[in-house]
């Protein structure tokens, strides 16, 4: 990695990230019960590596608003990688019933059942 990516180009990335995930934090705090700041920092969790946070973060974000296709269409994803075939169809269902049929596409493509 050349030393403008590593030290001056990340560098300024992750303090951006950073403060979007700070925005995310405190918009939770003010609207505990809006799923949409909880699918938010959930995708800069994914973003990390921070599997476990993401998937808690995105349960959360769905179980505040059932048919939320988007955070539906992310937990399919994240199970499907994680090999539980049956939570990601479930989570594909449901996105597709709330009008979103890209997880359920994913998972017919790579032929998961």
């Amino acid at each position: 990695m050349t030393f403008w990516r590593k030290e001056v180009i990340q560098h300024a990335l992750d303090d951006e990230t950073r403060r979007h995930m700070e925005e995310q934090r405190a918009w939770i705090a003010r609207e505990p019960s809006n799923a949409h700041p909880y699918y938010h920092l959930a995708q800069f969790y994914r973003m990390e590596g921070r599997q476990e946070e993401a998937l808690g973060l995105l349960l959360e974000a769905v179980r505040l608003k059932e048919g939320f296709a988007e955070a539906h269409v992310a937990l399919a994803e994240m199970y499907a990688v994680m090999e539980d075939h049956s939570a990601a169809w479930r989570h594909a269902r449901a996105a597709e019933q709330a009008g979103d049929s890209r997880a359920a596409e994913l998972l017919r493509r790579h032929g998961v059942r």
